[in-house]
């Protein structure tokens, strides 16, 4: 590329993205979301060229998919080697050594100190939903608790789990059934109206009262969670909720799954937003950043659990492919080689430095928060009713694409702003996204605080 920063030529769409856009119109259903109105012709690290040759800064990374960048060159290197070799075979039908590899990476560096064996799938939903299965198969169970503002698919199971209803879920039932949802702790707007330091974990001891009214602890399989919410917004609970949460599920023989779709590989500043926590999972499912885009899931459990299923009950043709699985090992040793665990946490701290700063400057930012470069900014239109400023939400996201940055809104509310940057960014590169946000605040909410 010619630039290593946003340069906008044309209007966005350009006329080559204008004209495709008429095929999209005629083929594509309704139903599949668009954020940026144009087409990738090729990406490098942290930038985008469109096929009308605008540069953009990606701060989306591909809805976290990318957190080691476009075309890396050893992982492409690594994939054109396995591509030489074959494609697919399916290891349904026959072995192949990078599965295997790959499994024993997952059991090395995922949490928790036993024996673990890792089933590989095609995408987060997928992993979710196998999960989900082997906890029933396992615990000879039924129900499943999982927490308002999750995100776990669009598939029937995931989104039966999925809290938001429009646009997942709207009009899509019946949904699948035992499944119970409560509270997740939101501390910016708490659901109880209480404050964070004197709350003494409400949200988690809603866990032991649905005991009592909703759900007996003897059906209930598994607990489902995102250590940080990430579709609902980016919502990092307190560390001790997350203790707690373990404590009452071993209490009462409930498997604890943790989904770590979005916060794996690195994006929290470690390996695992878990890691921080010293928790250990039952269940652990991961994808996105596993394999630099190409679609390959896990599920990751106590060997136990995950052997429980018998032979030919989970698994599938494409699920583990062999080009994934390659491309995969390969992410895992650059990251640790690489220390992109550090990467993370050095934009994590630039990202909120700035966004603490543009709070001090301007009132529509109502909270900053995040861990690592997995960082947020929620818009209102007033600090003191907290009333969600979607509109801006949308117009800043418009704006920002018009000037070379894409990004991402999340919540249930739909007025926050997430950063999922590539973690191969520069500072430099950083900072100038960076400074086209501020930049439309500042035209969106010009008034000082």
């Amino acid at each position: 590329m010619d630039t290593k920063f946003p340069k906008v030529k044309t209007t966005i769409p350009g006329p080559k993205a204008q004209e495709l856009l008429k095929f999209k119109e005629k083929y594509v259903p309704n139903g599949v979301s668009v954020n940026a109105p144009t087409f990738i012709e090729k990406g490098q690290g942290a930038l985008i060229e469109d096929v009308d040759g605008n540069t953009f800064l990606d701060f989306a990374g591909g809805i976290g998919v990318l957190n080691i960048g476009y075309s890396h060159p050893e992982v492409l290197e690594a994939v054109k080697l396995q591509a030489d070799k074959f494609f697919h075979s399916s290891f349904n039908v026959i072995l192949y050594e990078s599965y295997i590899r790959l499994a024993e990476k997952m059991a090395q560096i995922t949490p928790g100190n036993f024996d673990k064996k890792t089933l590989f799938l095609n995408s987060g939903a997928e992993a979710v939903e196998n999960a989900i299965k082997i906890a029933r198969k396992y615990t000879k169970k039924t129900d499943i608790i999982c927490f308002e503002g999750a995100f776990h698919g669009r598939t029937l199971l995931g989104m039966s789990l999925t809290s938001k209803i429009k646009p997942y879920k709207f009009g899509f039932g019946p949904f699948a059934s035992g499944i119970h949802r409560i509270p997740y702790p939101y501390c910016y707007r708490c659901p109880y109206g209480l404050e964070k330091d004197s709350c003494d974990l409400r949200c988690a001891e809603r866990l032991d009262e649905i005991f009592l009214s909703v759900v007996e602890p003897e059906n209930v399989a598994a607990l489902i969670l995102e250590p940080i919410q990430g579709e609902g917004g980016f919502i990092v609970p307190p560390d001790e909720f997350m203790t707690r949460i373990k404590e009452i599920c071993v209490k009462n023989n409930i498997l604890f799954i943790v989904d770590e779709i979005q916060t794996g590989f690195c994006r929290t500043g470690k390996l695992f937003a878990t890691d921080y926590l010293g928790i250990e999972p039952d269940i652990i499912t991961t994808a996105k950043s596993l394999a630099a885009g190409l679609p390959l899931s896990a599920v990751t459990a106590r060997a136990e659990i995950i052997d429980s299923s018998p032979v030919g009950g989970i698994g599938g043709t494409y699920s583990g492919n062999p080009i994934a699985c390659t491309s995969a090992l390969k992410v895992i040793e650059i990251m640790q080689r690489d220390n992109f665990a550090q990467k993370s946490q050095n934009i994590g701290y630039i990202c909120t430095e700035r966004f603490k700063t543009m709070q001090e400057k301007y009132k529509l930012i109502g909270n900053v928060r995040g861990r690592g470069a997995m960082v947020a900014i929620e818009l209102v239109k007033d600090r003191v009713t907290k009333e969600p400023a979607k509109e801006e939400t949308a117009a800043l996201i418009k704006k920002a694409c018009s000037r070379g940055l894409i990004l991402l809104s999340a919540g249930l509310l739909g007025n926050v702003v997430r950063v999922l940057v590539p973690l191969v960014i520069t500072e430099e590169q950083l900072n100038a996204g960076l400074d086209i946000i501020e930049d439309i605040i500042k035209e969106i909410d010009g008034s000082a605080v």
